[in-house]
C-alpha cells in the first residue's frame, strides 16, 4: 500500500492495482453456447507451458496466464468482439467498485484468531486453557452440530469487498489507486467490478510491464504476442547472418594473407637458390 494526498488536503491510504489491459478472447452467445458471456485473457505465460488446445483457443491473441469468464444476463447486449482490449479508461476517479479475490492463506488456526473468541479467564484454575475452545456440544444429542465454530483452516478462500473508492486513475501505466486494502497477497489476481459503460479499444502491439503492486504477474499492453516473437526471431536471425558473413570475410582475408606470405617466402627461397648457384660457378 501507499498513500496519496487528495485535493482537499486529506491523506488517503491506497492500494496500487495493475488493471490490465485485458484482451477479449471469446464472446459467447445464447444461440451457440446457451448463455451470454465474455472471456478475458490477462498476464503473459511462456508458450511452451500452454497446452495446444488453449493455444488454438487464444488464436494468436496472446499467451495469457489467466483466463476468466464474465457472465451477462440473458437479456443483456454485447457490443464487444474478440481481439479488443479493456483497460483502466473504463473507470474514473470517485467510482465505487467491488473487488473479488482469494484471501491470504493462514493455515490451521485456533478459535481466538479464526472466530475472535476472547479465551478463557486468565485467573486461578484455568491452567493451559487460555485459548482453548471449550465445550463443542451438549451431552444429550451426543454429537457436534454442523457449523459449530472450531479451529481449522483459515483464509485461502474467495471473498468480495464492496464499496471501495477509486482515488486516482493512471491511464498511461494502467494502474488504479484504490482506497483501502484489497483481498489477497501481492501479485495475486483480482476481479474489479463497477457500474457504468465498458470502454474497449482495438488491440495494439504487445508491451510487457512489470506490476507495481497488487496484480497478476506481467500486464499485457496489447494482444499480438505472436508478432513480437516473430520480430525477435527475425532480429536474431539477421544478427546471426551478419556474424556469419563477418566470419567468412575474416577467413577470406586470412587465407589471402597466408597465400601472399607463402608466395613471398617462395620468391625469397628462389632468389637465395639462384645466388648460391652463381657463387658456386664462380
Amino acid at each position: 500500500m501507499t498513500q496519496i494526498f487528495q485535493p482537499d488536503g486529506m491523506l488517503a491510504p491506497v492500494t496500487a492495482v495493475q488493471a490490465g489491459p485485458c484482451a477479449v478472447v471469446q464472446v459467447k452467445n445464447i444461440e451457440k453456447d446457451g448463455y451470454l458471456a465474455v472471456q478475458f485473457g490477462y498476464g503473459e505465460k511462456n508458450k511452451k507451458n500452454i497446452a495446444k488446445p488453449q493455444q488454438g483457443h487464444y488464436k494468436e491473441s496472446g499467451n495469457f496466464k489467466y483466463l476468466r469468464e464474465m457472465r451477462l444476463p440473458p437479456d443483456g447486449k454485447i457490443d464487444i468482439k474478440a481481439g479488443q482490449l479493456v483497460d483502466v479508461t473504463s473507470f474514473e476517479e470517485g467510482d465505487i467498485i467491488s473487488i473479488t479475490g482469494i484471501s491470504k492463506g493462514r493455515g490451521f488456526q485456533g478459535v481466538v484468531k479464526r472466530h475472535h473468541f476472547h479465551g478463557a479467564p486468565a485467573s486461578h484454575g484455568h491452567k493451559d486453557q487460555l485459548r482453548h475452545s471449550g465445550s463443542v456440544g451438549p451431552k444429550g444429542p451426543a454429537h457436534v452440530f454442523k457449523g459449530t465454530r472450531m479451529g481449522g483452516q483459515m483464509g485461502d478462500e474467495q471473498i468480495t469487498i464492496k464499496n471501495l473508492e477509486i482515488i486516482k486513475v493512471d491511464a498511461e501505466n494502467n494502474i488504479l489507486y484504490i482506497k483501502g486494502a484489497v483481498p489477497g497477497a501481492r501479485n495475486g489476481l483480482i476481479i474489479i467490478k463497477g457500474e457504468g459503460e465498458l470502454k474497449v479499444t482495438e488491440s495494439k502491439k504487445l508491451e510487457v510491464t512489470r506490476p507495481t503492486a497488487h496484480s497478476g504477474a506481467y500486464a499485457l499492453s496489447g494482444a499480438d504476442a505472436g508478432s513480437e516473437k516473430k520480430e525477435r526471431e527475425k532480429i536474431f536471425n539477421d544478427e546471426l547472418k551478419m556474424t556469419n558473413e563477418n566470419k567468412e570475410e575474416i577467413e577470406k582475408l586470412s587465407n589471402d594473407e597466408a597465400r601472399m606470405t607463402n608466395e613471398e617466402n617462395k620468391k625469397i627461397t628462389d632468389e637465395e637458390s639462384e645466388s648460391s648457384a652463381d657463387e658456386a660457378k664462380k
